[in-house]
């Protein structure tokens, strides 16, 4: 039975750690599917960081973008995360806000379509003040306007807060 279920919250927040926590309560064998790009030697540490965290029971998968691509049928997957998701579109469009929605709408229907359970994670990168920079500021857009349409179409929300989830829409999934 499909369902979609979202958390969000701030860097740092424990979003991860939840969504994983989530997934193997939900399944013996989850997938994780991670949407970054490794762009320098720090975050290239961070991919290892939550590689290692996970077990063997993980199927784990690297996709940048096409995520329909994916056959995840029949199985819980969490996807980590939708910021760096939306990045990848974002840079590969040239910072088209209304081409990188339309595409990433597109592909979030795709790939939702299929019998499973998918736990996004992104991040609330809007709740700050507003950036000088103009690139951050569309993007801040966009970001915003996918984690709305996310939302709009899961069946449970969570904001996580210091590490607690707080569930704003649905029921507890855990």
């Amino acid at each position: 039975m499909k369902k979609i279920i979202l958390i969000t919250g701030g860097e740092r927040s424990g979003k991860s750690m939840y969504a994983e926590k989530m997934a193997l309560a939900l399944s013996e064998y989850p997938v994780y599917l991670a949407t970054s790009r490794i762009w320098d030697d720090e975050f290239r540490e961070r991919v290892r960081i939550h590689q290692e965290r996970r077990g063997k029971e993980w199927t784990n998968i690297e996709k940048d973008k096409e995520l329909s691509s994916v056959n995840v049928n029949g199985r819980v997957v969490v996807i980590d995360c939708v910021t760096l998701w939306c990045t990848n579109y974002f840079f590969d469009l040239e910072s088209d806000v209304n081409r990188s929605l339309t595409a990433l709408k597109e592909e979030f229907d795709q790939f939702t379509q299929q019998d499973a359970t998918f736990i996004f994670v992104t991040n609330e990168i809007g709740s700050g003040a507003v950036s000088e920079n103009k690139i951050q500021r569309l993007f801040t857009d966009l970001q915003g306007w996918m984690n709305q349409y996310i939302a709009s179409q899961a069946d449970v929300v969570y904001l996580m807060v210091s590490g607690i989830p707080v569930l704003i829409k649905g029921t507890a999934v855990l």
